[in-house]
């Protein structure tokens, strides 16, 4: 599948949708570990995501800060769906609602073409388009799980 990148921005940024039908543009950060919503948690709550765990310190967005993680009912990228997907919730001055990282591209070929202005992703045969993320806090450390559907998730 492929995507047009945005002209309005020097950073690679596409339209998705969430929950089937509230479509907004994200950024994807191939440097960055965690999805992050930067809008703040009461737009996030108002489109049915619910929060798992209140002020978690995490590394990005130029060092350590504080978010919550929740989980968004349905985030689609084209074909790929995200069900019950974790993501952090941490309001800033971003100039995109969400960033969307390499970490959500697990076992996939994507490709950025700044030159065409597109984003390549495609789905080998041993993987799914439905794909498990989760966002685990574990004795104050954060790991990212990102997997096929059909395989089991730690």
């Amino acid at each position: 599948m492929t995507f047009l990148l945005s002209s309005q921005y020097q950073r690679p940024v596409i339209e998705i949708t969430l929950n089937n039908f509230h479509k907004i543009i994200a950024m994807i950060d191939t440097g960055a570990v965690y999805p992050i919503w930067m809008v703040g948690e009461e737009k996030l709550a108002t489109i049915g995501a619910v929060k798992v765990r209140d002020a978690i310190e995490f590394g990005g967005i130029g060092g350590m800060t504080v978010g919550a993680i929740y989980k968004l009912p349905m985030l689609q990228i084209g074909d790929l769906i995200y069900p019950n997907m974790g993501i952090i919730a941490h309001k800033t001055n971003f100039p995109v609602p969400i960033l969307l990282p390499a970490t959500m591209f697990n076992n996939l070929i994507y490709e950025i073409n700044n030159k065409t202005h597109r984003l390549s992703i495609t789905v080998p045969d041993d993987e799914s388009n439905v794909r498990n993320l989760t966002i685990k806090d574990e004795n104050g450390k954060l790991h990212i799980f990102c997997s096929s559907a059909d395989t089991n998730v730690p």
